[in-house]
């Protein structure tokens, strides 16, 4: 067992130190949802006007609404960053030397996905401490009940990107994974606008939201804020955690996956 926590402590120091000397990393991560919460939602809010939803009990501004799904849009990002490190530490070989260690691979993996979900929520927090800041506030336990939310929404995030880092080979064709991955991911979910709205425009746009992942991810946290829980969120959530993690393990095996072939 002290050979699995080093190796988890040492993992997330590395990740640590990555991060800290990255500044540019951090205020991009900060950056993207406080352009979406301070200009883009100025414009929407005549256009997007919100009836009383779940978890609501009153009308809100639109900013108000948005804060969960950027918060989402911190961890998707964060998740795709993380696992853009792992596809240029393969191709520099410091991978190779990670996953030669004398430990369970499939740990690994867990150790990294954990230290960059530990990442990802605190970039949250503070994203949650500026939109504090501005005047828009929730419920102060809600603060509090959001941190399993979002570890639970990293998570999937990460396992989401690390599945998506076995599968490619090049680190040049990851940027473009990424976008074709992130922006459909984000769009077609309930982050900037509830589902209903897109039920307005179409039931099957609707179902294409509804059957997102990440839209389950967002309703987690959002709940989570207002101090509610929200089982079908949850339950889908660690369904899609579960099946990118397999993901990612089946191609991270030597024997089985992409990682293989390329050896």
């Amino acid at each position: 067992m002290s050979r699995y926590l080093t190796a988890l402590r040492a993992i997330v120091a590395r990740e640590a130190l990555r991060f800290l000397g990255q500044r540019e990393r951090f205020l991009s991560a900060l950056v993207r949802p406080l352009v979406w919460l301070l200009v883009f939602a100025a414009g929407f809010r005549a256009a997007l006007g919100l009836s009383i939803t779940p978890p609501y009990q009153t009308y809100i501004e639109y900013e108000t609404y948005i804060v969960p799904g950027l918060c989402g849009m911190i961890l998707l990002f964060n998740g795709m960053q993380s696992s853009l490190s792992l596809v240029y530490d393969r191709e520099m070989g410091s991978m190779r030397l990670l996953l030669t260690a004398p430990l369970p691979r499939w740990w690994l993996l867990v150790c990294k996905l954990l230290a960059g979900t530990a990442i990802g929520v605190l970039q949250c927090y503070a994203f949650l401490l500026v939109a504090w800041l501005w005047g828009i506030r929730m419920p102060w336990g809600g603060y509090l009940a959001a941190l399993p939310a979002l570890v639970v929404a990293g998570l999937m995030l990460g396992a989401l990107g690390l599945a998506l880092s076995s599968l490619v080979k090049q680190l040049e064709n990851f940027a473009g994974v990424m976008n074709f991955v992130i922006f459909p991911m984000f769009f077609l979910s309930s982050a900037l606008y509830p589902l209903w709205r897109m039920q307005e425009a179409g039931d099957l746009l609707h179902d294409i939201c509804a059957a997102n992942p990440f839209t389950h991810a967002v309703e987690l946290v959002r709940f989570a804020l207002y101090l509610q829980f929200n089982p079908v969120a949850l339950g889908w959530t660690v369904l899609a955690t579960a099946a990118f993690l397999g993901l990612s393990l089946w191609g991270y095996d030597p024997a089985r996956g992409m990682m293989g072939q390329k050896a």
